[in-house]
């Protein structure tokens, strides 16, 4: 949903990438990416819609990412794991929102979509901020 939004409003030489989260793809992308900015969802118990940023090379993912996320091998997971392979691009940055349930058919709440609007437009500004000399940025909505 992020990725969709954010569609034809990046800067040319950023690539968005719609990922199912599977650790080994996910990893493909990181590799040689001057920056990346994942976005994913989990149910944590923080309030729905709460938006949470990490700069994953100044901090690790909260382990409950991982646990918590839409995927089996969990987004922490497959960012240590790149961590370890020296795979981590110069700039990456983790955002996760806060989802009510990952049930088959629920819809987005109020707050989840509202907070999806926001992020788009963090992200947007995130990437525009970011040093103009990176070729090879990537969006990864998993």
């Amino acid at each position: 949903m992020v990725a969709a939004g954010l569609r034809g409003r990046v800067p040319a030489g950023v690539h968005i990438i719609e990922h199912d989260g599977e650790s080994a793809g996910l990893l493909e992308h990181l590799h040689g990416a001057d920056a990346v900015y994942l976005v994913d969802a989990a149910v944590s118990g923080a309030v729905p819609g709460t938006i949470r940023c990490f700069d994953v090379l100044e901090e690790k993912l909260p382990a409950l990412l991982g646990s918590a996320s839409t995927h089996a091998l969990g987004l922490a997971e497959a960012v240590e794991l790149a961590r370890a392979l020296d795979q981590l691009p110069a700039r990456c940055l983790v955002y996760v929102v806060e989802a009510s349930s990952f049930e088959a058919g629920a819809r987005l709440s109020p707050a989840v979509a509202a907070a999806v609007d926001t992020l788009t437009a963090r992200i947007l500004e995130d990437i525009r901020g970011s040093d103009s000399r990176c070729t090879r940025d990537r969006l990864i909505d998993t």
